[in-house]
């Protein structure tokens, strides 16, 4: 299909593109690396009057050290998310999760702020910075703030940006000392999480000392699987005590029923993949 028409700019800085944000109101559209905006505007899901594209803004590009976190921009590209020498010693989490994502090609053109903005709960990469406790900068035209992730994915697709806002960078903490381990269950090697699972795992003296985990495709937004969580903190880092500690993963999740799967079929996969992610995570045979 053939999008609807549409406004274009390309500013060259970010207070340009917010600029461009606040005149729009509430009818413009960010474009980043486009795999989620350009198939929505095909098929006329969106109807933006106006589309800035941030290609040209190379300040939310790569990442950088900051104390104890790492700040990743929000125009990085997966491919270079996953091949980043930071992310990969101080956040694997997170370049195991977007190894995963849909193919190359994907991965050349999709960027991590793109990937969170759009807020599709069946994408990989929200579940994991949650899970990371990650905090998202949004730049607009009052100055720049910082949202817990916690608080950032509000519904389905939508998140806590306000229309004139702009996500700017990503700030994840370094885990030092943590074993993690990504698993999920897809129907082919470009589809959708049917389930994900992100683990990110301590250990003391062969006990399980704190364990986080955030949950993909299991409501409108990515989950926390709380209650296993605090299940597993004191758990031997064995299959039995681990099983029974994950058999809670799926407890507040609202998973829904899709061609892909019922809602039963992916509660029964959280706790599968959870006890699997977290095994794993743990270095547990």
């Amino acid at each position: 299909m053939i999008p609807a028409a549409f406004d274009y700019v390309r500013p060259g800085t970010v207070d340009e593109a917010v600029r461009a944000l606040a005149d729009a109101g509430d009818e413009a559209k960010v474009l980043a690396g486009g795999q989620s905006l350009l198939p929505m505007l095909r098929l006329r899901l969106a109807f933006p009057e106006l589309v800035v594209d941030a290609g040209r803004l190379p300040e939310l590009r790569g990442v950088r050290e900051d104390g104890n976190a790492l700040v990743i921009g929000a125009m990085t590209t997966h491919h270079d998310v996953v091949h980043d020498p930071l992310v990969r010693r101080h956040a694997a989490l997170l370049a195991q999760a977007t190894r995963t994502v849909a193919d190359p090609a994907v991965r050349h053109r999709g960027t991590l702020g793109g990937s969170l903005a759009h807020a599709d709960p069946a994408g990989d990469l929200p579940a994991v910075v949650l899970a990371l406790d990650g905090e998202l900068t949004a730049a607009g035209p009052r100055g720049r703030r910082t949202i817990p992730a916690r608080d950032f994915f509000s519904d389905y697709l939508q998140t806590a940006l306000e229309p004139d806002e702009l996500l700017v960078e990503v700030r994840v903490p370094k885990l030092e000392g943590w074993g993690t381990h990504y698993e999920k269950f897809q129907l082919s090697a470009q589809a959708w999480a049917v389930v994900g699972v992100s683990a990110a795992v301590r250990r003391e003296d062969g006990h399980i000392a704190e364990a986080r985990i955030g949950l993909t495709n299991m409501g409108p937004t990515p989950l926390r699987a709380e209650a296993a969580e605090a299940a597993l903190a004191g758990a031997e880092a064995v299959p039995g005590a681990v099983g029974r500690a994950t058999a809670s993963a799926a407890e507040g999740a609202r998973p829904t029923s899709d061609v892909s799967a019922s809602a039963e079929y992916r509660t029964h996969l959280a706790r599968v993949l959870t006890r699997r992610a977290v095994l794993a995570a743990a270095g547990t045979p």
